[in-house]
């Protein structure tokens, strides 16, 4: 198997850092089964695999898009420019 530079397993503080949010959420997404790990080692370490985070990732873009159009954007704001309060990136 070539490598791609992406490492096959991720620790929960790695996903911790891709998703910016905190080890003890990533933590409770695995134990509720939202983010499929799996435990290894003696001191059974929790581990990510690479797939299953773009999975995980891939499947909130379809729920956020489900919710959108379930749910759509109404209100004086509703017209602003779609980039008004996306901070620059620049």
């Amino acid at each position: 198997m070539a490598s791609t530079g992406t490492p096959r397993f991720l620790t929960l503080a790695d996903v911790a850092e891709i998703l910016n949010i905190s080890v003890r959420q990533v933590y409770a997404l695995v134990r509720r089964a939202d983010l499929l790990a799996i435990k290894i080692g003696g001191r059974g370490q929790w581990r990510v695999e690479s797939a299953e985070l773009e999975r995980y990732i891939a499947d909130n873009y379809e729920r956020t898009q489900e919710f959108i159009k379930k749910h759509p954007f109404v209100g004086e704001d509703a017209s602003a420019d779609e980039d008004a309060d996306v901070p620059d990136r620049g």
